[in-house]
């Protein structure tokens, strides 16, 4: 198995135990983070950040996912 090969999947493991650790955590602590995202002035902010480090944590393991099955986009020529 080539080095960057191997590179691509420890990411992607990497990745996707850390999207699970996520919506665990998510799942565990949901009553904190309702309670704290209800408090109003900057709070709001809360489920801003949560979604946004979802999107970075999931979308990074989705891009490594593909890489490892082989799937790339088709390019074409303009």
């Amino acid at each position: 198995m080539p080095l960057e090969h191997r590179r691509v999947l420890l990411r992607t493991l990497l990745y996707g135990i850390a999207s699970i650790g996520l919506y665990l955590l998510l799942y565990l602590f949901h009553e904190p983070i309702l309670t704290a995202s209800q408090k109003g002035g900057w709070y709001f902010l809360v489920p801003i950040g949560i979604a946004f480090m979802f999107s970075m944590v999931h979308g990074n393991f989705t891009g490594y996912f593909w890489d490892v099955l082989g799937v790339k986009a088709k390019t074409t020529k303009k």
